[in-house]
């Protein structure tokens, strides 16, 4: 028996080729030693395309070319596709080079035999997408409410067959109920949908009423959801099995619910953390005070030392949103603004003369190394 070509060679490619380059030069092969483009000689042609796609279906893949670069023919079970390592989709990954699916089973051995009856194919159902818009408090606290969705449903009456009642779908005449039909291509069996039963193996003759034949109908459905504490403004949340039902006995699909929080008048919010600003006079900042502070559940005492300037920065802790995964607090981080008043009574300006003449003149620009300025850059970037 002769001995089998190393794949690499038979792909034209190095050892080292990316996984592109594998597929580009099982692309060219496929095209070079297709039957239609060797009508002298098909045979050749034949064993040249098994080859290169035996070759393929090894090195495309990463654990199979692992066991092959190692162990050669040994660790893929010896190579051929009689060992049941060859995978079908690649003749509908190069769809574009060879149309429909090939008939693989009459070219490589190991199918079913042509009569048998097509096991019509299970198809989850779509998954749906619900965009739901939240307060900022509601998304802090997390909430549960109800929504409206609409979806195909099956057809109560006909059970999702779409035969009347006391009738049932009879086999396609055109595919003789396998759902497919053949077509004879040189030595290839390509495969299509049969286009009268669309690949279902049935026809309906006398159609439901109520869902016109469809087995489906267009209902709404009302779902009640949790929404947990903390949610943010990129949140998905998926609730299972609340998509369209299946095709032909297969699982339904998700449900998406996309979340949008609107922006705070007062907090900003990054991850878990917030942030505030607190304006307070100059006496407030050259004295010292204590001073409210509004959160997400009450106000709270805040006390700021004397000589306090603009852009210092107090962490109240765990005053801040509630992480959706661990449940754990962030912090609430308060930045002090001092305001100069913009009108003073007499008295008022009378009293500010006094203390201007008692205090040293500032008239020096800022370092941009200062405390301010760093503290500044590093809340608000």
């Amino acid at each position: 028996m002769a001995h089998k070509k190393d794949f690499y060679d038979v792909l034209g490619v190095s050892r080292s080729a990316a996984e592109d380059e594998i597929k580009s030069a099982y692309r060219k092969a496929a095209l070079k030693y297709h039957p239609d483009r060797n009508p002298a000689d098909k045979t050749h042609a034949e064993e040249k395309f098994r080859e290169a796609t035996e070759a393929y279906s090894v090195l495309s893949d990463p654990q199979k070319r692992a066991a092959y670069d190692r162990f050669g023919l040994a660790g893929v079970g010896g190579g051929g596709f009689a060992q049941g390592g060859f995978d079908r989709s690649i003749f509908e990954e190069f769809n574009d080079i060879f149309g429909d699916f090939f008939g693989v089973e009459d070219l490589f051995g190991g199918g079913a035999a042509r009569g048998g009856r097509r096991r019509t194919r299970a198809h989850r159902g779509n998954d749906l997408r619900y965009d739901m818009t939240l307060s900022f408090e509601e998304a802090a606290n997390g909430m549960q409410g109800k929504i409206k969705i609409p979806r195909t449903e099956l057809c109560d009456a006909c059970k999702g067959t779409g035969a009347k009642q006391g009738t049932s779908p009879i086999a396609c005449q055109t595919c003789g109920g396998h759902g497919q039909v053949h077509y004879q291509q040189g030595f290839f069996t390509i495969t299509r949908t049969c286009p009268s039963c669309q690949g279902a193996g049935q026809i309906v003759r006398e159609p439901c009423k109520a869902c016109q034949g469809d087995g489906r109908v267009e209902r709404e459905r009302m779902l009640e959801i949790r929404i947990p504490p903390g949610v943010g403004v990129t949140t998905r949340l998926r609730i299972t099995g609340e998509g369209e039902p299946g095709i032909n006995g297969g699982p339904p699909g998700d449900l998406y619910v996309i979340l949008e929080v609107r922006e705070h008048p007062f907090f900003e919010r990054r991850n878990s953390d917030l942030y505030c600003t607190i304006p307070v006079n100059f006496a407030q900042a050259a004295l010292g005070a204590d001073i409210a502070v509004p959160t997400l559940a009450a106000e709270e005492n805040l006390h700021i030392p004397e000589g306090t300037q603009t852009g210092s920065i107090f962490r109240l802790k765990g005053k801040g949103l509630p992480d959706p995964n661990s449940g754990t607090k962030g912090d609430l981080y308060v930045n002090i603004r001092v305001v100069t008043p913009a009108k003073l009574t007499r008295e008022q300006k009378r009293l500010m003369q006094e203390l201007g003449q008692t205090l040293p003149q500032e008239s020096r620009p800022a370092q941009r190394n200062s405390s301010i300025f760093e503290k500044v850059k590093d809340i608000f970037g």
